[in-house]
């Protein structure tokens, strides 16, 4: 039986693929080019003078204690923003997974958030936590708890991490479900006959089933954790206090659009993607090694 695919011109394979090649060529590609060329340049804010200045940028970005500062305190956001939100997404996955009498409406409820545009989710804990204006934050003042993130550092990080690992919770919750149902019934069934306890068969059967789903969200929300938290950050504290929720992402935009250096802006855009393809290098090589598929 013939199963090659079969086309009746040479150039239609081509053609199929031409526009997605397109896509990535033009707005991937193309500006990562561009990037990495301009690193090597030193121009003012208005681009009326250019100097090839070759690694200068780079030269003078890792002798600042602050750069390195920066990309500690990225490295413990992403960290905490992946654990958080993979974490509350498989608890409620597994409870979603059970015959509960409206099941249906309770995922559907716990899907909506991930519609939600990260500006806006920055807007909605802002003023839900604000110290003078937020519901949540009376509650806490009422508990004896100092709420003021837009003083302390600690704090607004805490924000930070709980906002966008909330954002991200409803798409985690999507894959996890999706992959819990796809796992065979007898399977579990088989352990409970055996005697296994319901936490013994999570860890024993359901958690190891889950480990292609899990390596890929952890690789995703690696990536949404460096990148996509840029519109939270700007509308909830635009890095502060005192430099204490700036990620690398967003120094990119302050030094680059607020700061007036382009080549050093376009310098760190250049390390931070080889820290995220670094990165993900590393989970392929040694996490993927324990995914049972």
């Amino acid at each position: 039986m013939q199963k090659n695919a079969i086309f009746q011109s040479k150039l239609l394979p081509y053609a199929l693929v031409a526009p997605q090649l397109a896509i990535v060529l033009i707005f991937f590609y193309w500006p990562a080019a561009q990037a990495v060329f301009q690193s090597f340049l030193q121009q003012d804010a208005f681009g009326l003078s250019t100097t090839f200045v070759w690694f200068e940028n780079y030269r003078d970005l890792l002798s600042q204690p602050d750069y390195f500062a920066t990309i500690l305190r990225t490295f413990g956001f992403s960290f905490a923003i992946a654990v958080s939100s993979l974490s509350f997404a498989l608890l409620l996955a597994v409870m979603a997974d059970k015959p509960l009498r409206g099941g249906t409406l309770y995922r559907t409820l716990l899907i909506w958030p991930y519609a939600v545009a990260p500006p806006v989710v920055g807007v909605l804990w802002i003023f839900m936590l604000h110290p003078s204006l937020g519901v949540l934050s009376r509650y806490l003042r009422a508990l004896g708890v100092d709420w003021n993130p837009l003083l302390d550092g600690d704090q607004a990080a805490l924000l930070i991490i709980v906002a966008a690992a909330w954002k991200q919770i409803s798409y985690n919750f999507l894959f996890f479900l999706a992959g819990l149902q796809g796992i065979p019934k007898s399977v579990i069934e088989a352990a409970a006959i055996d005697g296994a306890r319901p936490m013994r068969r999570f860890w024993t059967v359901i958690f190891p089933l889950l480990s292609p789903t899990i390596f890929f969200l952890l690789v995703v929300n690696i990536v949404y954790a460096f990148f996509d938290t840029f519109g939270i950050i700007d509308t909830m504290t635009r890095g502060g206090p005192g430099k204490s929720t700036e990620t690398l992402v967003y120094k990119v935009y302050t030094d680059g659009l607020l700061g007036g250096n382009l080549g050093g802006s376009a310098a760190q855009s250049v390390i931070l993607m080889v820290i995220v393809i670094m990165l993900t290098a590393i989970q392929f090589r040694f996490v993927e090694r324990k995914v049972t598929y």
